[in-house]
């Protein structure tokens, strides 16, 4: 899992991850029928031109870049092959989220709204609940390109098909008009094999023989689709002093069933100080699972014991990673199996992260939390709150313990905003608890909550396709509920309650955690239901932030260009 912390949209009440064609080898995705639209929120624009312009501001523009100072040539063209490598999932995600983008980019007379679909992947406006900025093009399909457009549910729940349910296989109809399973590296063949050959150059170019095994098993998962042999090796390696992810990873995308992956990438530089400063927490882990405030048969699994934590300089995101709001920290890898034996290894995008902090979160935290508490708004905080989300993926259950399979498989469509949900609260939790073990600096965890709150009044301005984004809002609700914060009626602001705010925590991680374990799918939807939309008040308070011209999200300035580093001479 990934920690974008998004969040969900504002609907009618609040106004407002190079260029390929679809070449693959299986036959190319229709793109989604054309049905004449037109923005909600804010009142139709004339142009499409004219609707861009007015949320183009959503996004602040940060430089991604790193000091490779003490790298030598050889690296620095590893680190180049590495981008070009992670450049062809931006190709392989354009055709899983929207089809052919050159034909698209046909249909765009102006600049300023080819970039917008640039960054958004296709016509739909990622921070504004999707909603279509291309005249002509229709909702939207939960689908997007891995199923048919006019599959319906039960149809493909009928199917007998091999592997539906498989991360790695897209659904298209044959030419009788059935369903058939295509594996991804067969509907994707010509770019994964550019992909990996690439991948393969750079493990000739690397000096950590990990490392360099880590990207030859990666290429051959991207050929094959069997990733747990490159995990494996993903989580033996100590070392590196870059590192790369990339693959069909993350299930965001696939609001029908929650099943598919999308590919992304990102190319990330060590920060070594930050690194060994953090090493320590990991082995909290197995006594924090112990200890967590839910029956002892919901944390009766045991969490794999070689995990660990970094700190890195992102210098490159494509794909799923680089759509709309981006990540600030990975956990990885999701195969539960790879997890039980292994755990996860934490990476925190520190670079990323302070951007995020210094552009977004401190403009919010003025806006809308009480003046007196708003020196507890720190970036330490929020490092500590987003690295502990991450660790937290590896507490609670995997496996239900009602017969129905993995959390995942049981949870359906609800799954991915469960986990998120899940993280959140149990990260603060372990800030809670190691700060009672004196790992933490328990005078300062008035700072962790405070901040806490803030994230989640900056999580909730975004679209509500998002599984961080649903798992906010419940949050946000759940905590108003049990009086873990209060709002001033005159000033609008917001005041954490320590106490209750503790209490809430405490409760809202039993939910989540006995939910999981009985893959209750039909209590997930209930409390997603129930407790994920934005009332009148809390639209009006956030309307103040887009009043404020504060930024949703950012976007990136990326590249060999911008790291200054030389594109290697073609093989």
């Amino acid at each position: 899992m990934r920690q974008r912390l998004l969040a969900i949209s504002l609907l009618a009440v609040l106004a407002g991850c190079s260029s390929h064609q679809d070449d693959h080898a299986a036959p190319a995705p229709a793109a989604p029928a054309a049905a004449s639209t037109a923005a909600k929120e804010p009142p139709p624009a004339s142009t499409d031109a004219d609707l861009v312009k007015q949320h183009m501001g959503d996004y602040a523009t940060v430089r991604l870049t790193a000091d490779l100072s003490a790298f030598d040539e050889k690296q620095k063209q590893m680190i180049a092959l590495l981008v070009q490598a992670a450049d062809v999932t931006n190709s392989l995600y354009w055709q899983q989220s929207w089809g052919d983008k050159n034909a698209l980019m046909q249909r765009i007379s102006d600049e300023d709204t080819r970039r917008y679909a640039e960054i958004n992947y296709g016509p739909w406006d990622r921070l504004n609940n999707d909603e279509p900025f291309v005249a002509g093009v229709g909702p939207r399909p939960p689908g997007v390109q891995f199923y048919p457009a006019d599959m319906t549910k039960d149809e493909f729940e009928k199917s007998d098909l091999k592997d539906k349910t498989s991360l790695y296989t897209v659904i298209r109809r044959d030419a009788s008009g059935a369903l058939v399973s295509v594996p991804f590296h067969e509907a994707y063949k010509t770019d994964l094999e550019k992909a990996a050959g690439l991948l393969r150059q750079a493990a000739e170019l690397s000096s950590d023989k990990d490392f360099a095994r880590y990207l030859k098993l990666r290429a051959d998962a991207l050929l094959s689709d069997d990733y747990r042999p490159s995990d494996f090796a993903w989580m033996a390696m100590k070392k590196n002093p870059v590192d790369i992810v990339i693959g069909p990873i993350e299930t965001y995308e696939d609001q029908l069933f929650g099943y598919k992956a999308s590919y992304e990438s990102y190319v990330l530089v060590k920060d070594q100080a930050w690194s060994a400063k953090l090493s320590r927490f990991v082995k909290y882990l197995p006594e924090l699972q112990r200890e967590l405030p839910v029956d002892a048969k919901y944390k009766a699994e045991k969490p794999g014991s070689d995990a660990d934590l970094n700190a890195y300089f992102a210098v490159y995101y494509a794909g799923d990673a680089n759509v709309g709001a981006k990540t600030i920290a990975i956990n990885l890898p999701n195969d539960e199996e790879v997890q039980l034996k292994k755990g996860t290894r934490r990476l925190q995008l520190e670079n990323v992260m302070q951007a995020k902090f210094d552009k977004i979160m401190l403009p919010i935290a003025k806006e809308l939390i009480a003046d007196d508490q708003q020196s507890h708004l720190t970036f330490d905080a929020f490092f500590e709150n987003t690295m502990f989300h991450e660790v937290a993926h590896g507490l609670g259950i995997k496996q239900t313990l009602t017969g129905k399979g993995m959390v995942r498989g049981a949870l359906k469509d609800q799954a991915s905003s469960f986990e998120e949900g899940k993280a959140d609260i149990l990260g603060l939790y372990m800030v809670s608890k190691l700060a009672e073990k004196g790992e933490l600096d328990k005078a300062k965890l008035m700072d962790n909550y405070v901040t806490f709150l803030a994230g989640i009044l900056r999580s909730v301005r975004f679209g509500a396709s998002d599984a961080h984004a649903k798992a906010n809002m419940v949050r946000f609700n759940f905590f108003k509920q049990q009086g873990a914060f209060t709002r001033d009626a005159t000033t609008g602001r917001y005041r954490v309650d320590f106490d209750k705010m503790t209490a809430a925590m405490n409760a809202l991680s039993s939910k989540l955690l006995t939910i999981q374990g009985d893959g209750d799918y039909d209590a997930a939807k209930q409390l997603t239901d129930s407790m994920g939309s934005v009332d009148a008040e809390l639209a009006g308070d956030l309307k103040r932030l887009s009043t404020a011209k504060i930024p949703v999200d950012i976007s990136f300035e990326q590249g060999l260009d911008v790291l200054g580093v030389a594109a290697p001479a073609a093989k």
